[in-house]
C-alpha cells in the first residue's frame, strides 16, 4: 500500500508542476519539470529564432502577452510598442534574471553590471556611468579617441590594394577606444594580445545561444553532455577573458597611485576599492571589476562594429542611397565629427534604418519582476523572466506601412529634419538603457561618414548584389 501511496503522490505533484499561476498570460501548457523547454527549441528552429517563437505562438494565443515556461524559469514575451515601452519602464521589471547561465559566468556570484539590480546593480551603474564620463564619455576626450582610431582606419583602407571587408578592422578600431578609456592604453593592431581578444569574444558569440538556452534550462546537462550543452564552451571562454584581464590589472596594480587613479576605468575602480576597504560588506572588488569590465566589452565589441558594417553593405547595395549620403556629407570640407550629426539629418536616418531594418538584438536583454505586477491585463508573478519582442516593434506594418522596405526617409520629417525616432529601440529604454550608448552612437556616426567622406563602396569585379537586401 506505501508504494500505491507513494505513486499517487507522485503523479499528484507532477500535476501540480503544470499549473499556470492565477492570471498568467496565455501560452503553451508546459511539462513538469522541462517547462517548454523542448518545444520552445523545435520552434526556434523552426521559426528562426526567439522573435520567430513569439509571433507564432502570439498568432496562436491572439495576444501580446506570451506566458510560458524554461525549465523551472517562468518567462513571458511581450510584443508591440505600446506594452514594449511600459515593460522597459517599468519599475517592477528592472531586475535580471538570477539563474544558472548568469552566475555560471561569474563563479556562482552575482557580478558584473549587465546581471546584477537592486542596490549593488544601482551602485555599480551609477559609478561606472559616473566614471565613464569623468573619463570622456560623451565628450571631446571620446570623440578625440574615436577620430585618432579612423584616422588610422583610412589610412589601412587608402594603403590597401583589392578589395577589403571592413568588419575585422571596424572590430579592431571599437575595441580600441574602449580599451583605452578602461585601461588608458592602446593596443597597436599587431598586437597577439588584441587579436586574441577578438578570436575569443567571436567564439562566444557562436556558442552563447546554446549555453544561455538549453544549459540555462537544464544545468544538470553539464554532467552528462558538457560539450554537447556548451558548457566546456562557456567556462574556457570565462577563463580566456577573465585571464585576459587580470594581466591588465595586475600591471595597475603595481602601478598605482593616488595620482593616476583618474586616468582609467581600471584604476578609478582600484581608487574605489581601496575607499571601501575597511567595509566587510562592500560590493568594491577586483572580481566585480573584472567582471564590470568584461560586461562592458561583451556589450560594446560586436554590436558596434557590425551596425557600420552593415551600413556599408547597404551603401554598396544601394548605391542611389550612398549618393544620397555623399551629397550631404561633401557639403562638410573638414573631417566630420560627431557634434556634427545633427546638421547630417540624412546619414543621421540611415544609420537609424540599419538599426531598425536589421533588428541586431531582435529580442532586448531580458529583466526580472522583482514583484508581482500587472502587464497587459495579466498577472506578471516576481521573479518572472521578461523578453521583450524588439523585432515586432521595429517591423510593425501597422505604424511603419512597409517595415520590410529599406526607407530611411521614414525617419524625416517635412522640414527634412530627424522624426519618428522614439519607435526605435536600439539601446531599450529606461533605468536599463544601454550604457555605452553615448559611445556606439559616436562610434557608428564617425566611422560611416568619415568612412564616405573618403571613399566611395563598391562591390568588387564580378561580385553581383545581394537580393535578400534591397
Amino acid at each position: 500500500m506505501l508504494w500505491i501511496f507513494g505513486f499517487a503522490l507522485f503523479l499528484f505533484l507532477l500535476w501540480v508542476d503544470t499549473i499556470k499561476p492565477s492570471k498568467y498570460p496565455p501560452g503553451p501548457r508546459w511539462m513538469p519539470w522541462f517547462g517548454n523547454t523542448f518545444k520552445l527549441r523545435m520552434l526556434a528552429r523552426k521559426y528562426g529564432g526567439q522573435h520567430g517563437v513569439f509571433d507564432y505562438l502570439s498568432q496562436t494565443y491572439n495576444s501580446a502577452v506570451i506566458g510560458f515556461r524554461m525549465g523551472r524559469e517562468r518567462g513571458v514575451a511581450i510584443r508591440g510598442y505600446t506594452l514594449a515601452r511600459q515593460a522597459l519602464i517599468s519599475e517592477d521589471l528592472q531586475g535580471r534574471p538570477d539563474n544558472y547561465f548568469a552566475r555560471l559566468r561569474t563563479g556562482g556570484k552575482r557580478l558584473g553590471v549587465t546581471f546584477v539590480d537592486g542596490d549593488h546593480g544601482e551602485e555599480q551603474r551609477n559609478f561606472v556611468v559616473r566614471t565613464l564620463k569623468e573619463l570622456g564619455m560623451g565628450r571631446s576626450r571620446m570623440n578625440d579617441l574615436i577620430q585618432r582610431e579612423l584616422h588610422e582606419l583610412i589610412q589601412i583602407i587608402d594603403e590597401t590594394t583589392g578589395p577589403i571587408q571592413p568588419n575585422r578592422l571596424l572590430q579592431l578600431s571599437v575595441i580600441n577606444v574602449l580599451w583605452t578609456l578602461a585601461t588608458g592604453e592602446r593596443i597597436e593592431r599587431h598586437d597577439d594580445h588584441l587579436q586574441s581578444l577578438l578570436d575569443v569574444l567571436k567564439k562566444r558569440s557562436t556558442m552563447f545561444d546554446i549555453a544561455g538556452g538549453l544549459l540555462n534550462q537544464m544545468p544538470w546537462l553539464r554532467f552528462v553532455a558538457r560539450n554537447w550543452s556548451g558548457y566546456n564552451i562557456l567556462v574556457d571562454f570565462n577563463r580566456q577573458l577573465i585571464s585576459f584581464f587580470s594581466n591588465t590589472i595586475q600591471k595597475h596594480n603595481e602601478s598605482y597611485t593616488d595620482e593616476v587613479s583618474s586616468n582609467d576605468l581600471i584604476y578609478a575602480y582600484m581608487r574605489e576599492i581601496r575607499k571601501h576597504s575597511t567595509n566587510p560588506n562592500s560590493n568594491f572588488t577586483e572580481d566585480q571589476m573584472i567582471m564590470t569590465i568584461l560586461d562592458l566589452f561583451i556589450a560594446g565589441a560586436n554590436n558596434t562594429s557590425t551596425i557600420v558594417d552593415l551600413l556599408l553593405i547597404m551603401m554598396v547595395n544601394r548605391p542611389d542611397i550612398q549618393a544620397k549620403v555623399h551629397k550631404e556629407i561633401d557639403q562638410h570640407s573638414d573631417p566630420i565629427r560627431w557634434t556634427d550629426h545633427s546638421q547630417l539629418p540624412y546619414v543621421e536616418a540611415v544609420i537609424m534604418e540599419v538599426q531598425r531594418y536589421f533588428h541586431l538584438a531582435a529580442i532586448s536583454g531580458p529583466r526580472r519582476a522583482i514583484r508581482d505586477c500587472q502587464l497587459g491585463g495579466y498577472r506578471i508573478p516576481k521573479d518572472t523572466s521578461i523578453f521583450v519582442d524588439l523585432k515586432s516593434v521595429h517591423m510593425d506594418a501597422d505604424y511603419w506601412n512597409d517595415p520590410e522596405v529599406f526607407r530611411p526617409e521614414r525617419f524625416l520629417g517635412e522640414d527634412g529634419t530627424l522624426a519618428n525616432t522614439e519607435r526605435l529601440l536600439s539601446f531599450s529604454l529606461g533605468k536599463r538603457r544601454c550604457l555605452g550608448e553615448a559611445l556606439a552612437r559616436a562610434c557608428i556616426f564617425n566611422y560611416f561618414a568619415g568612412i564616405l567622406q573618403q571613399f566611395t563602396v563598391e562591390l568588387p569585379d564580378g561580385e553581383d548584389i545581394m537580393p535578400s537586401l534591397l
